[in-house]
């Protein structure tokens, strides 16, 4: 468990003995503040996978993707993703143009080299037509990547090169390419941007392409290259390009690495932070790579609108401000040790730090304080973002500490930090204090993790998995721990015991981190695999573990468990005397227990002053206020909170302000129809919401005079928000849609499927409103189809259904994979709905390409809408 240590001391001399120190100096401006490590390869599958939300919160920056209608892989078409990526805050989107053609190499046909060139660029003048249909606030965010990775694809030597001749050795082909592909873009579109070469590595012979590119005025607008390698070759690599072009007289260009990272990296904050420091050290662009399926934003997002720990971690970089300032790490620029980065930004008065990559102890240290900035005490906020899997959803980051600290003679502050995990990135959030702002109560008390290799197994069947992926193994999964176990399967008598001791009588939250591969032969029969949970023998609990597109792709299915203060035995099993047996198998990670005490159940808080304003800044003068300070909202000036909420369901938000004016409020986007906050003094305003599972995005906006806000509280209710729910098998069902009970784990062991493959197989659903507005229809599907893969990635197809409304216009929504029919999930669709009965109708049809007249050669755009199980309907708000 990770705490900031209760006692702090200003800096001194480091001995032998003393914890490693990570020094922030608050005086060395490094740069402005770039965010450029916030970009993903292939992240986005379409509007709504992922959600608005989890782009916008996540800062997304730029985005390498598909020619629109390639067959690489089911979605990411670049411009049917290009409009929600560009709305939701995003900057440019990279087209890979080459695949447009299927397999990896690229199957570009042609009885030899010219005849294949000619074939492509035919492909690439049509791209850049389509591109040219496009509203000009959408074009101007794409740039053309004419090749990708040319040194082993069309420019290599395998059965797919232009002529078997790879341009490290002879680059002529390759350089003749590159310029009439430029000047073939540059004649349609003159205004294009151009990325390249694109190479896998920083070749050396990189340094001939930019000569050529001079010499024949034909030097990309961008340049590109994948860095498959470790944070510390970015950051000697940026360097190294940056001389080549100090050498051969051109830029500084802008760079995009547009594939960084490994498996065992993604969706770990703790190593994904350590790519971040160098990232944004070198102020470059760079894209999360690309190893698994698309539209999870390289393993940030889980299902819709979800986001893991890793997200979070991009969600905290995504708000720093300012510019950057001085990091030094305790072993600076190597992998697998403590590294950060840190902004300071003197509007806001604030300083923010990420860090991570160790675990143990380090002591955090702030230098050169600006008193005029901060005065003499500055408030302290120290948060963890923990690792919760590749699809395991995450609350927001946990609160360790919250205090105001003096500042040392020497102008520092030092932070220590005790029993920190490497898996786990941090941030440090640095205010003005001594102006009688109230401190927060740590979110966390006691927590303890039990690793499955740990735990005692008996029976048949066991294994012990691992290790798995390690710094000398990045191809492989993260894994607590690096192994797991295996044995809990159909068949099994298998049983897992954890040997846990607890400190006090109370509940706990208990998290079995477990994965089931979705495709295994045991596996595909029921989907889930179930487990059966006990404590001391008693207390028998059914538990569904996660589903994943590989093994070793962990998630956590959570439960609580009542204990008393002491030792305790709790065990995973494969039978149960009295629920069952397994279906399925599975592998165990660990398990996570958690005091659920009034620090856990609590109202979560979000700070103004930490949120996303617009058109104003924080105040810390105000006594009296939460955290160290406040907001002033004037007309039209708004703060932006990203809230978590664990499932679809009623929330209460509490709007905390010290008066002076009044405001609004909105939720995604949508401004609300509730009674303006509002006070002259001190006070609170509570409103009903309906909050999306995962990330919801709520905005506070002035509306008139100032209101001075100081928080958002937000807390799980019910009953002011009716939900009235309907069966799926109880609508109207036309042409092929029929009812299945072939899906046990939909509710009543029934649900809908065969909607789509045209408009005529339908579902039609009659919901009834009590009162006319905005409603919640929160659709509970499964969905698992998945396209044949040419290599290594999984290719599961999002489904679409168009909802119609009363028989008004179709909204499209798009429903991710949940990895089996017999897997079914929730998505919340916001809709108008007049007071009375409503007509909801569910369709589906293939859609064809961009232009209309063609339709996809390998099954990657479904004709069908997901299995529907059932429909929920709830008031979106009310005060």
């Amino acid at each position: 468990m990770a705490i900031l240590a209760a006692a702090l001391a200003t800096t001194g001399t480091a001995g032998a003995a003393d914890p490693e120190r990570l020094v922030v100096d608050l005086a060395t401006d490094t740069g402005p503040f770039h965010g450029g490590a916030s970009g993903s390869l292939y992240g986005v599958y379409g509007d709504g996978v992922p959600s608005r939300n989890l782009i916008e919160g996540m800062r997304l920056r730029t985005v390498s993707t598909k020619a629109q209608d390639g067959p690489q892989h089911p979605g990411a078409d670049a411009l049917e993703m290009l409009p929600p990526f560009v709305d939701s805050g995003g900057k440019d989107v990279y087209i890979y143009m080459t695949d447009i053609y299927r397999g990896f190499p690229y199957q570009w046909p042609g009885a030899d080299g010219p005849a294949k060139l000619a074939d492509f660029k035919e492909k690439i003048k049509k791209q850049v037509q389509q591109v040219l249909t496009l509203d000009a606030k959408y074009q101007d965010h794409v740039v053309y990547v004419p090749f990708n990775e040319p040194e082993g694809n069309m420019f290599g030597t395998g059965e797919w090169s232009y002529n078997k001749v790879s341009w490290l050795n002879d680059p002529q082909y390759y350089f003749e390419a590159w310029k009439e592909v430029y000047h073939l873009i540059k004649g349609l579109d003159p205004d294009a941007r151009i990325a390249g070469p694109n190479t896998s590595v920083l070749y050396n012979q990189v340094k001939g392409f930019l000569q050529y590119a001079k010499a024949n005025d034909v030097v990309p607008d961008v340049m590109s290259w994948h860095e498959l390698s470790s944070p510390a070759a970015v950051r000697t690599n940026v360097a190294k390009y940056r001389q080549m072009e100090q050498d051969v007289g051109v830029g500084p260009l802008p760079i995009n690495v547009n594939e960084y990272g490994h498996n065992y990296h993604l969706s770990v904050p703790g190593q994904v932070v350590q790519w971040v420091s160098a990232i944004e050290e070198s102020k470059i662009d760079a894209d999360l790579a690309y190893w698994n399926i698309d539209g999870n934003l390289n393993d940030s997002a889980v299902e819709a609108n979800k986001g893991n720990g890793q997200w979070w971690l991009f969600n905290a970089y995504g708000q720093m401000s300012g510019h950057t300032v001085e990091v030094t790490a305790p072993h600076p620029n190597q992998q697998y040790t403590l590294q950060g980065v840190a902004t300071l930004d003197e509007d806001k008065k604030q300083s923010r730090a990420l860090f991570g990559g160790k675990s143990g102890a380090a002591d955090i240290v702030f230098e050169n304080i600006d008193p005029e900035l901060f005065g003499k005490t500055v408030h302290a906020t120290v948060q963890e973002i923990p690792w919760t899997g590749q699809v395991g959803d995450s609350a927001q980051p946990l609160r360790l500490a919250d205090q105001e600290l003096a500042v040392g003679a020497d102008g520092s502050v030092k932070l220590p930090m005790t029993g920190m995990n490497e898996m786990s990135a941090y941030q440090v959030i640095l205010s003005p204090g001594g102006h009688g702002g109230i401190s927060a109560e740590p979110s966390v008390s006691w927590r303890q993790t039990y690793e499955a290799e740990n735990a005692t197994y008996t029976g048949g069947g066991y294994s012990k998995n691992g290790p798995e992926g390690t710094p000398s193994d990045v191809g492989k999964f993260a894994t607590s721990g690096t192994y797991n176990v295996g044995g809990l399967r159909t068949g099994s008598d298998g049983v897992l015991a954890f040997d846990v001791e607890v400190p006090q009588d109370g509940t706990y939250d208990l998290s079995v981190f477990a994965n089931s591969y979705n495709l295994y032969g045991l596996v595909k029969e029921q989907g889930p695999t179930n487990v059966f949970l006990r404590v001391d023998g008693a207390d028998p609990q059914e538990l569904r573990l996660p589903l994943g597109y590989k093994w070793v792709v962990w998630g956590h299915t959570d439960t609580t468990v009542e204990l008393t203060a002491g030792k305790h035995t709790i065990t995973l099993a494969a039978t149960d005397a009295d629920l069952g047996v397994t279906k399925g198998d599975a592998i165990i990670d660990k398990i996570d227990l958690a005091l659920r005490d009034a620090r856990v159940t609590a109202p979560a808080v979000y700070e103004a002053e930490y949120a996303a304003l617009s058109g104003t800044r924080p105040g810390y003068t105000r006594r009296g206020a939460s955290g160290p300070g406040t907001v002033p909202l004037a007309k039209g000036d708004s703060a932006t909170f990203w809230v978590h909420s664990p499932a679809d369901r009623e929330s209460t938000v509490t709007v905390d302000h010290l008066g002076g004016g009044r405001a609004t409020l909105s939720l995604n986007g949508e401004k609300l129809d509730v009674p303006k906050v509002e006070g002259e003094k001190k006070g609170s305003d509570s409103v009903r919401l309906f909050l999306s599972g995962g990330i919801n995005k709520i905005t506070v906006t002035g509306a008139s005079r100032e209101l001075v806000l100081d928080r958002l509280r937000v807390a799980p209710s019910s009953g002011a928000l009716t939900t009235k729910v309907y069966q799926a098998e109880a609508g109207t069902l036309t042409g092929a849609a029929k009812v299945t009970d072939a899906y046990t784990f939909a509710t009543g062991g029934k649900a809908v499927t065969d909607i789509g493959d045209g408009r005529a197989n339908a579902l039609t659903v009659d919901v009834v409103a009590g009162k006319a507005g905005r409603h919640a229809v929160t659709i509970r599907y499964s969905n698992a189809e998945q396209a044949p893969a040419t290599h290594y990635n999984p290719d599961p197809i999002a489904r679409h259904a168009d909802l119609s409304v009363n028989g008004g216009p179709i909204h499209r929504v798009l429903f991710p994979t949940t990895f089996h029919f017999n897997d079914f999930r929730e998505l919340t669709v916001p809709v108008t709905l007049k007071k009375g009965t409503n007509r909801l109708t569910f369709t589906a049809e293939e859609l064809p390409d961009f232009n209309g007249d063609t339709y996809n050669q390998h099954n990657q755009r479904s004709p069908y809408a997901p299995v529907i199980d059932r429909i929920a309907v709830t008031r979106l708000a009310q005060k």
